[in-house]
């Protein structure tokens, strides 16, 4: 996996998303969260075609943290199963990529004091 990642989450609510996303970034898992209200989604569940609306949520990190993220998700989310996905981010501006990689990583730094 590369070093840079975006996580892609869709859960039930905008408070939920928002408070999810905040957890994580309080954490310093991840360095910023986007939050995409009223999307909707048509998809079979239990033999049934369903359609919801529901909320993405986007998260930049990196690939270090995925693990912890996609437990925390899974742990606090509403759904049964969660869609978690993993995109690479393959390049980004010089100044950001910087500024996420300062963002997370001062984390795993207090965590090892």
């Amino acid at each position: 996996m590369d070093k840079y990642i975006q996580i892609e989450w869709t859960c039930s609510s905008l408070e939920e998303g928002r408070k999810i996303a905040r957890e994580l970034v309080e954490q310093r898992l991840v360095a910023c969260a986007n939050i995409v209200p009223h999307i909707e989604s048509i998809y079979r569940w239990e033999g049934k075609i369903e359609a919801d609306q529901e909320v993405k949520v986007l998260f930049k990190t990196e690939s270090v943290h995925f693990e912890r993220i996609k437990s925390y998700i899974e742990t606090h989310a509403n759904y049964d199963v969660p869609a978690i996905l993993v995109f690479s981010i393959v390049a980004g501006n010089k100044s950001y990529l910087e500024w996420l990689s300062e963002t997370v990583t001062s984390s795993m730094s207090r965590d090892d004091s």
